[in-house]
């Protein structure tokens, strides 16, 4: 169990399913948003059963941690049913609040199970004081979910004069549409982005035409989707401003990708809070090549710096796969023998320099100097995934550690 007290500014972390809960809680997330299996904006995540929900509130309460609950698709008459029954099981289960972008859904929480907080969603695009102060006199709700389009001024003074907790988008990805409101999806696929399917369609790869006629190369093809948003430069000017949580989005990214950044971020945070919100210029730059790391797509501080020009739009697909250097999880380790026991994702040779992913502390590399299968033969190098390596390390690991090519 990890003591850690639940810290001030909140690190929000995403979860697709229960093992990258439990690796976003052990890598330093003070809260972990997740969705369900109705009522969602990410259908084709794995989500969550209510059983599985349950177990995630467990598990966060051994790290002093909380679960919040995405409820945020955009309701039709039709989609009601259930809901209040939903709502009532996630505050039985220990929830700590859902996320929602539907006033009416809002109001539903609020009545039939009072101890859940309800969080206002980024797809309701508060972009000033007074929306926040009309939706907490409304709906008394407890915490808006900053549009994801305001400027680092202009959530200074939301911050400052917000009558509930705010919550700022820091890393991941962006939709196009203000505040996630597309229709592309629709029109395409015939998927209601709002309603869970959004088939991403801006991240599609385009032929560019003018009238009739293809101007772009056939190899050169175009998306319009955004860059990923990253905070690092801005965070602490946002921390300074107040803002209480600090999110990450990605419930379908990969487990590697959930402990890479969350560590990131964990150890960006306390840093900063040890030093009033300012690092050296060194430091910063250690703490964005970690974000980095874990990242597979280009990035931008959004709209932090101001209104964003054609710089924020991805349009060429130049997204790279970083989770090619993930080499596994530790399922294993015998400190007297000093050997760990490797479940593989990747290639793995000889030689290798091998970073070592362990929460709480900054990562530490080792050289692979022996390998050996699980009957024990001596392996030159590793390519088949989830076999079970012998490794030899020069320090102590522990169990779910995760390692990563240096």
């Amino acid at each position: 169990m990890n003591s850690r007290p639940f810290s001030e500014p909140e690190l929000l972390a995403p979860a697709g399913d229960l093992r990258r809960a439990e690796t976003a809680i052990r890598f330093g997330a003070d809260a972990v948003y997740l969705g369900g299996q109705k009522f969602s904006l990410r259908s084709r995540a794995s989500n969550f059963s209510i059983e599985e929900i349950a177990e995630a509130v467990r598990y966060a309460r051994d790290y002093h941690a909380r679960i919040h609950v995405t409820v945020n698709e955009i309701p039709h008459d039709c989609d009601f049913e259930g809901l209040e029954d939903y709502l009532k099981t996630l505050e039985e289960i220990g929830v700590t609040a859902v996320i929602v972008a539907s006033p009416a859904i809002m109001k539903l929480a609020k009545n039939a199970a009072p101890r859940l907080e309800v969080h206002c969603s980024t797809q309701m695009s508060v972009t000033n004081a007074m929306a926040a102060q009309f939706l907490k006199d409304q709906l008394d709700i407890d915490r808006v979910v900053l549009a994801r389009e305001c400027t680092l001024n202009e959530v200074r003074s939301i911050a400052q004069h917000c009558p509930v907790d705010t919550e700022a988008f820091i890393h991941g990805g962006m939709c196009v549409n203000y505040s996630g409101r597309c229709t592309l999806s629709n029109r395409m696929t015939l998927r209601d982005a709002n309603r869970g399917g959004c088939a991403q369609s801006c991240r599609w790869s385009y032929h560019l035409y003018r009238n009739e006629d293809e101007v772009s190369d056939p190899s050169h093809l175009y998306t319009m989707g955004s860059r990923d948003l990253c905070a690092v430069k801005e965070i602490g000017e946002l921390m300074k401003a107040g803002v209480r949580s600090f999110k990450i989005e990605g419930r379908m990214k990969t487990e590697y990708y959930v402990a890479g950044i969350v560590s990131a971020y964990r150890h960006l945070m306390d840093e900063l809070m040890e030093h009033e919100y300012v690092l050296p210029e060194e430091r910063m730059a250690y703490h964005a090549a970690e974000i980095m790391k874990a990242e597979n797509r280009e990035t931008c501080p959004g709209f932090y710096e101001g209104v964003e020009s054609a710089s924020i739009i991805m349009h060429e697909n130049s997204d790279k796969d970083v989770n090619h250097g993930f080499l596994g999880r530790v399922v294993s380790y015998d400190e007297k023998a000093g050997v760990l026991v490797l479940e593989t994702r990747n290639p793995l040779d000889l030689q290798d320099e091998i970073e070592v992913m362990e929460p709480g502390i900054e990562n530490r590399t080792f050289t692979v100097r022996s390998m050996q299968n699980e009957d024990g033969e001596y392996l030159e190098k590793s390519r088949v995934p989830m076999r079970l390596v012998r490794i030899p390390v020069p320090f102590a690991v522990k169990k779910d550690d995760l390692l990563r090519k240096a």
